[in-house]
């Protein structure tokens, strides 16, 4: 399959008169960039050729010699339930309309209507047959379990069970050309999603990343429409917009949630009208482009607000994933810091260390609010300072302890006040080393490495303490 058709299934159209066929044909084209086509003059053969093609769709009249439009009708719904008719006559009578739709046609225009509204039905009815494509396709991804193509995903790594739904979800949704909208917090890999895709799709242009965040109105639709010559100060050049650049391909708008109201009113018109105007033109231009976005932010809160558009919100959760975070999928740790140790390594041309048994207890303890990319920053660091064959904690220890200062303040302690003051009775050394010794065990759960080195003592030390104590 040519994966710059459009749309994915064949659109057959079926007329006795030439003419009309050339006229609809570029039609489509030119208003909808609807490619893939197929035309037929004689009602007689489109039965064979909804066997030997891949049709999703037939636009056909009604008069015509041979096999009436009507006849077909009936045949196309006992033998190819799938395809969709839609009926372009010559007759504007409303009982023929409603005779056509009780045997299964999608819709019915007269030849003379307005260009737009026969375009919008047609798109209409192709955007129906692919929602039924991929609500096939996604009942057969979860029941099986299984990816087609593993290998899109390959730089993900995960073996977390709600990681790989998505991934089923991905496959099943990568060749509908309606909009997938990305959520989840900084760091979760939003962005190799979006890649993931692209490679998907089949799609034979490239993928263009945009990060619209902190772009002001004018700025957003510079970048994404482009410019003709002259179209403001400084502009002696024209110059392609990312939408351009992205034809055949796949546009990801990065960070939406934090577009502006007017902004969020210019995606919102090219998401609908499928075209766009580069600034300085009057002639528009269509999408050719498979539209990805992302945030990190909550939508659902912003609409409430006020600041982000509802209809712009509803068209882009068409394909909707959430990317979880890494403290809900503890389970990554240990494949994630394997790969890492080995990717950082082979950067820094360093000898993939030893991680301590300690290690993978102390990451389990950390919620890493900056998720896998903080993890990846953990280990780059590590790395670069490693020089014995086991990998040191300290780098990992230091970052822990303070984010748990940060999350845990002395309650209205300053930076001088001592925190037994004001406490009635002091406690005895032994009572005061007991307490740290419970609360460190307690967050290093129940590792004594780890305990030890928050308490910034050794193990064998704490080990002594804790049998004196008769916990060990």
């Amino acid at each position: 399959m040519n994966s710059s058709l459009y749309p994915h299934f064949g659109v057959l159209l079926v007329d006795d008169e030439p003419a009309w066929l050339r006229s609809l044909r570029l039609t489509l084209e030119r208003s909808a960039g609807i490619t893939n086509i197929m035309s037929c003059q004689d009602s007689r053969e489109v039965m064979e050729l909804l066997e030997q093609h891949e049709i999703g769709l037939v636009l056909l009249d009604l008069t015509m010699p041979h096999l009436s439009g009507d006849q077909l009708i009936a045949q196309i719904a006992e033998r190819h339930p799938e395809i969709a008719v839609i009926v372009i006559s010559g007759m504007n009578q409303i009982e023929s309309a409603v005779n056509c739709i009780k045997q299964g046609a999608f819709d019915y225009f007269v030849k003379t209507v307005e260009e737009d509204r026969l375009v919008s039905g047609v798109l209409r009815a192709i955007r129906m047959l692919e929602l039924e494509r991929q609500n096939r396709e996604m009942s057969s991804r979860m029941l099986s379990g299984e990816l087609k193509c593993p290998t899109a995903f390959a730089g993900i790594v995960s073996t977390d069970r709600a990681m790989h739904a998505i991934f089923s979800y991905i496959e099943a949704v990568a060749l509908s050309t309606e909009p997938l909208l990305i959520l989840g917090e900084s760091g979760v890999g939003k962005e190799l999603i979006a890649k993931a895709a692209h490679t998907l799709s089949g799609c034979r242009g490239p993928l263009i990343s945009v990060n619209v965040a902190g772009l002001d109105d004018v700025v957003f639709a510079d970048t994404l429409f482009g410019h003709m010559r002259g179209a403001f100060t400084g502009a002696d050049q024209p110059r392609r917009g990312m939408i351009e650049e992205a034809a055949d391909g796949t546009l990801f708008l990065d960070e939406i949630g934090d577009l502006s109201i007017a902004s969020q009113v210019k995606l919102l018109r090219l998401l609908q009208e499928g075209e766009y105007f580069p600034l300085g033109s009057d002639r528009p231009k269509r999408l050719k482009a498979r539209v990805v976005v992302a945030t990190h932010q909550n939508l659902s809160l912003k609409q409430e607000n006020g600041s982000f558009r509802r209809d712009l919100y509803y068209r882009l959760c068409t394909h909707m994933v959430h990317v979880p975070p890494l403290r809900e999928r503890k389970g990554d740790l240990p494949p994630l810091l394997d790969h890492f140790l080995e990717e950082a390594a082979r950067t820094l041309g360093k000898k993939k260390p030893t991680p301590p048994r300690e290690l993978l207890q102390l990451l389990a303890t950390y919620n890493f609010p900056g998720n896998v990319r903080e993890l990846k920053a953990l280990v780059y660091n590590a790395v670069s300072v490693h020089r014995d064959r086991v990998l040191s904690m300290d780098t990992f220890m230091k970052t822990i302890i303070r984010a748990d200062a940060k999350q845990n303040p002395p309650a209205e302690a300053g930076p001088e006040q001592n925190i037994f003051a004001g406490v009635e009775r002091l406690p005895t050394f032994g009572e005061a080393a007991e307490l740290l010794v419970e609360e460190a065990m307690s967050r290093a759960n129940g590792n004594q490495t780890i305990a030890a080195r928050l308490l910034g003592i050794s193990q064998p030390a704490l080990s002594k303490r804790l049998k004196l104590k008769g916990i060990v």
